[in-house]
């Protein structure tokens, strides 16, 4: 049974997840460019800040539904299957256990994000959005690789730049850091 202490912890740790999720989904739902079979946005830094601020079970369920719900408030249903994965694990290569938002760990974790979102969204796109598993549609998956790249590349100076003023601001001493990382969310 928890303690009043870690019940306050608990909420805490949801209410900041709804608040990122909310802001993943307006940096994602209404910040966006269309491309070819989807959009490009600066979501994506929302979710490394998210990743970088809360224990990994909280970070994931923001990313993964923040984007969830600007791909299916936003017409791109087909895409929330792979939203969410993506979105979970790009969540799992930051860490929240430094004192700072932006550290070594978290600078080099943009580069397995961009990776994992170029590779997953293309094979997603050539094998479920084509409907076939053929080399030409996988090709033609990987068509959409310069927009997830300008994705990730916008992503990544938002977060450095929000990283970088909540580092000035002492954000992460007015937060309790995790003292283990929760794995089921109990009141």
């Amino acid at each position: 049974m928890k303690n009043r202490s870690d019940k306050s912890r608990t909420l805490l740790m949801l209410s900041l997840s709804a608040m990122l999720a909310a802001m993943v989904f307006v940096m994602t739902a209404y910040v966006h460019v269309p491309t070819g079979r989807g959009y490009t946005h600066a979501g994506d830094g929302i979710i490394f800040l998210a990743a970088s601020l809360l224990p990994t079970p909280y970070a994931v369920a923001a990313g993964a539904v923040g984007a969830a719900l600007a791909d299916g408030l936003s017409g791109f249903v087909i895409w929330i299957p792979a939203t969410v994965i993506i979105k979970g694990l790009t969540a799992l290569f930051f860490t929240s256990k430094s004192d700072k938002i932006i550290n070594t760990r978290n600078i080099i974790a943009l580069l397995p994000s961009l990776v994992l979102c170029v590779v997953g969204y293309s094979l997603y796109d050539g094998i479920v959005i084509a409907g076939k598993f053929s080399a030409a549609a996988i090709a033609a998956g990987f068509a959409q690789t310069p927009a997830y790249c300008v994705q990730i590349i916008a992503s990544s100076i938002l977060y450095i730049l929000l990283g970088k003023g909540l580092d000035k601001a002492g954000i992460k001493k007015k937060i309790p850091v995790a003292k283990k990382i929760d794995t089921e969310i109990n009141f």
